[in-house]
């Protein structure tokens, strides 16, 4: 998880309005799973993607899985045209979108966040119910195998409010 404070603390200081999803939300919500990037929905208004292409910019953003060397600018524009985009920065690893899947566009993402707290870097990650359904309606086997797990976390949280 702190490889990814980084990015985060970074993402927060820059002002870009974002949520953190995927495999990093399920770790800190509890799950024991590593994983290897993290994912995050942003808000796609203008003025915040101006602010997300900045950072990413910042760190050399690229595709990853694209050979290396082709034409590619980070800027707002990029975000505008290609919402959903997995990078590779100096960094590391980020998927960025603006929708999420079995939740919706990033206002339903906003309503259905809560505010996380990891040393002086406070952000919003998806919270668990949201989180199972996003990995349900993913339906990529990863997702599906870290289900059991997601959902045992949200039965203890309903048991012991």
């Amino acid at each position: 998880m702190k490889a990814f404070i980084g990015q985060i603390a970074a993402l927060v200081e820059g002002e870009v309005q974002f949520v953190v999803i995927g495999g990093v939300a399920a770790g800190l919500h509890g799950a024991g799973r590593a994983t290897f990037d993290l994912d995050i929905c942003y808000d796609p208004s203008a003025e915040n993607r101006e602010r997300l292409a900045k950072a990413l910019a910042g760190w050399g953003a690229y595709l990853r899985g694209v050979e290396p060397g082709l034409p590619f600018t980070m800027d707002a524009r990029q975000l505008l045209i290609t919402p959903v985009m997995t990078l590779t920065t100096s960094t590391g690893d980020l998927d960025v979108m603006d929708r999420v899947a079995g939740v919706g566009e990033f206002a339903a993402v906003y309503a259905q966040s809560v505010v996380i707290r990891v040393g002086d870097v406070a952000f919003r990650t998806l919270d668990l119910p949201a989180l199972v359904a996003a990995k349900r309606a993913s339906a990529r086997p990863k997702d599906l195998d870290q289900l059991p797990e997601l959902e045992a976390l949200l039965a203890m949280r309903r048991s012991n409010p």
